[in-house]
């Protein structure tokens, strides 16, 4: 029971940080797809969603493989302590600098066709993709073995929950990313919080590889420690409050733009009023 509660954990962890992340991802991919006409636009998306869980899915794999690799894990923390905190530097610097700016008159830009925009937004898909499956295999690699058999490199249990984090956030963005606008827009410290999260997770996988056998400047047993698990799961939920609190809630216009352009691509949204 303790076993299943800890993977039960860490999976919705994976989701709610999923749905964070696919949300900001939802809302560019319908920008990239918005000026193709009605009927192109979801199908543009399904396309490029499609492909994304294939990469997923086949990147996974790989990994599974290079999972114990601590180059690989090294590899993986920086680049999740790089984009955590790219995003914040940019979120406090462009604050100031769209305080400052003056409006600039937009220049038309030449379109995609169809074939195109399926590609930028595979591409998109492939880019959101990368963070995220690092991030998921960082919280997951530490957890205690399942007894479901490998699978790839890695412990079935795993696998299994890095899998169904991943497919869950591609879910998200397709069917409930206006949900999570919303939220976002309502609650903007979530979406700082969730890039710190990246960063803190990305801690955790230079923690894994500091204790691997090969580097060994910690024990290699700290990763798997009762306290440090909790500590760090203590400090993840603390960002979390911090940025659900951090912001008033603000009240979301109907006609907003942001949740009206992911609404359009949302399966089963009628927009021909």
């Amino acid at each position: 029971m303790e076993l299943f509660l800890e993977y039960a954990w860490v999976l919705l962890v994976l989701v709610a940080l999923e749905g964070l992340l696919a949300a900001d991802n939802a809302l560019v991919l319908a920008i990239m797809v918005k000026h193709l006409p009605e009927d192109q636009r979801k199908k543009a998306l399904f396309y490029g969603l499609l492909g994304a869980f294939v990469f997923r899915l086949g990147s996974l794999f790989i990994i599974s493989f290079l999972v114990d690799v601590w180059q690989v894990q090294a590899i993986g923390a920086l680049y999740l302590l790089y984009i955590s905190i790219n995003h914040v530097v940019k979120h406090f610097v462009g604050k100031r600098q769209t305080e400052d700016a003056k409006p600039k008159p937009e220049k038309q830009k030449k379109q995609s066709g169809f074939w195109m925009t399926v590609l930028k937004v595979e591409v998109a898909d492939i880019a959101f993709a990368v963070d995220s499956i690092l991030a998921a295999v960082a919280l997951a690699v530490a957890l205690p073995p399942s007894g479901i058999p490998a699978i790839g490199g890695l412990d079935g249990g795993q696998f299994i929950v890095i899998f169904l984090g991943g497919f869950i956030g591609l879910v998200i963005m397709r069917f409930a990313a206006t949900f999570f606008v919303k939220l976002l827009q309502q609650r903007p410290g979530l979406e700082l919080a969730a890039f710190v999260i990246v960063g803190w997770v990305g801690v955790k996988l230079a923690v894994i590889t500091l204790a691997h056998p090969d580097v060994a400047l910690i024990d290699e047993h700290f990763p798997h420690n009762a306290a440090w698990k909790a500590s760090f799961y203590i400090v993840l939920v603390l960002i979390a409050v911090v940025g659900w609190f951090a912001s008033s809630k603000k009240e979301v216009p109907a006609e907003d733009v942001a949740t009206k352009e992911v609404e359009e691509v949302q399966p089963g949204k009628d927009t021909s009023n």
